[in-house]
C-alpha cells in the first residue's frame, strides 16, 4: 500500500505535466488562445445557466476568469491577474459558483506564468487561494474545496517552473554541444592546415639547406641566399605553429605562446629582407611613443606584408620603410621603385592589411605611385581605438 501511493502520485504528476504541455502547444498556435478562451467561456456560461442561483454575478465572474485567455501570449501578467480576480469573485458571496472552465483557465494560466517567470513571481498567484483556505471567501466552512483548489494551483505552478528549468537545461546543453562542435572543427582545421602547410614549408627549408651544402661551385652570395631562405621558412613554420596552437584546443599540454612581434622586431625584419636580396632603407622620425599591443602588432604585420609584396612583385627594387611618430598618429609608409602597375589590383594581402588597420581604428591606402613604384601608407592611432 505504501508503495502504491508514490506511484499514484508520480503517475498523476506525469499526467498533469502532459496536460500542461498540451495546453502550452495549443495556446502557442496562431488562433489557439482565442479558440480556447471562447470554448471555456461557452462552457462556463452553460454551467452557470444550468446550475447557478444568481446567474448574473456568477456569469460575470466566470467570464472574467475565462475570456482573458485570448490575450495570454501578449499580456500574460495582466491575464493572470484577471483570471485570479475572476476566480476570487466567483468564490465570494453566499451564492458562490466556480465553474470547471474557470478552474481550467486558472490552472492553464498558472502553468504558463510559472513557465515564463519562475517560482519567485509565481508565489503571488498562490496568496489569494491560501487566504481562501484560512478564511473562505464564500463565508461558509468549505475549507476542503479551498484546499483542493490551492493544491491544483500550486501543482500547476510547480509543473510550469519545472518545465522552465528543463527548457533552460536543454538550451544550456545545446549551447555546450555547439561550443564543443566549434572547438572540434577549429582543431580539425588547425590539424589539416598544419599537415598541409607545414609539410611544404619544411620541404622548402630542407631543400634550401641541401642546395647550399651540395651545389658545386656555389658562390658565397648564393649560399647566403639559400641560408636566408631556410631561416625564413623555419621562422614561418614557427609562427604557423604558434598560431595554430591558439586554435587547437585538443593539443596535450600548453600551446606555444611566444610573444607576438612588434615594431621592436622591425630591424630584424628589415635585415631578413636584405638577406633575401631586397635593398631596404629604414628611417624613423618623431619621438617614439609606447604603442598598445594591437597597434604594435598591426604596424609590424603591415610592414611585413608590404615587404613581402615588394619582394614578390618588384624583385630587386629598392624599398623605403618610413616610420613617423606624430602627436596621436603613427604613420607607416613602405614604398618601392619597381614597376608599380604590376600590383595595382588589390589582392588578399592588401585587403588584409587594410582590415588590420581598420580593426585598431586606423586607415590604409595602397597603390602605384605617379612617378613609378608602389606605396603602402598606413595611419595608425598611437593608442588603439575601438571601431
Amino acid at each position: 500500500m505504501s508503495r502504491d501511493v508514490p506511484e499514484t502520485v508520480e503517475r498523476a504528476w506525469a499526467v498533469l505535466d502532459r496536460v500542461g504541455a498540451a495546453a502550452q502547444r495549443l495556446l502557442s498556435r496562431p488562433d489557439g488562445p482565442l479558440a480556447v478562451a471562447l470554448c471555456l467561456a461557452l462552457a462556463a456560461i452553460l454551467q452557470v445557466v444550468l446550475s447557478a442561483e444568481e446567474v448574473a454575478s456568477a456569469m460575470i465572474a466566470n467570464l472574467l476568469a475565462t475570456l482573458p485567455i485570448a490575450l495570454v501570449r501578449q499580456r500574460l501578467p495582466w491575464v493572470a491577474g484577471a483570471v485570479v480576480l475572476g476566480v476570487v469573485i466567483a468564490l465570494s458571496g453566499d451564492a458562490a459558483m466556480l465553474t470547471v472552465a474557470a478552474g481550467l483557465a486558472l490552472t492553464a494560466v498558472s502553468f504558463l506564468f510559472a513557465a515564463r517567470y519562475g517560482r519567485n513571481w509565481s508565489a503571488l498567484l498562490v496568496l489569494p487561494f491560501l487566504a481562501n483556505v484560512i478564511t473562505p471567501f464564500s463565508g461558509n466552512d468549505e475549507r476542503l474545496s479551498g484546499v483542493l483548489l490551492l493544491v491544483v494551483v500550486v501543482a500547476a505552478l510547480a509543473l510550469g517552473d519545472s518545465r522552465r528549468q528543463r527548457g533552460r537545461a536543454v538550451a544550456e546543453r545545446d549551447e555546450a554541444q555547439r561550443d564543443q562542435a566549434l572547438m572540434e572543427e577549429r582543431a580539425r582545421i588547425a590539424r589539416e592546415l598544419h599537415d598541409v602547410v607545414a609539410h611544404h614549408v619544411s620541404m622548402i627549408a630542407v631543400q634550401a639547406e641541401t642546395a647550399r651544402l651540395t651545389t658545386p661551385g656555389l658562390p658565397e652570395e648564393g649560399k647566403q641566399r639559400f641560408e636566408a631562405i631556410g631561416d625564413t621558412a623555419r621562422d614561418s613554420l614557427s609562427e604557423l605553429r604558434q598560431l595554430l596552437g591558439v586554435l587547437r584546443e585538443d593539443v596535450p599540454g600548453e600551446a606555444e605562446r611566444a610573444p607576438q612581434p612588434g615594431l621592436a622586431d622591425l630591424d630584424a625584419l628589415v635585415t631578413a629582407a636584405r638577406e633575401a636580396g631586397t635593398p631596404v632603407r629604414l628611417t624613423m622620425s618623431g619621438r617614439p611613443e609606447p604603442l598598445s599591443p594591437g597597434v604594435d602588432l598591426t604596424a609590424y604585420r603591415i610592414a611585413q606584408e608590404a615587404l613581402t609584396n615588394a619582394r614578390r612583385h618588384a624583385p630587386g627594387a629598392e624599398v623605403d620603410v618610413e616610420l613617423r611618430y606624430e602627436t596621436e598618429t603613427l604613420r607607416l609608409e613602405v614604398r618601392d621603385n619597381g614597376p608599380g602597375a604590376a600590383v595595382a589590383a588589390n589582392g588578399h594581402g592588401i585587403a588584409g592589411m587594410r582590415e588590420r588597420a581598420e580593426m585598431v581604428g586606423g586607415s590604409l591606402t595602397a597603390g602605384p605611385e605617379t612617378g613609378g613604384g608602389f606605396a603602402v601608407r598606413a595611419d595608425l592611432p598611437i593608442k588603439e581605438r575601438a571601431t
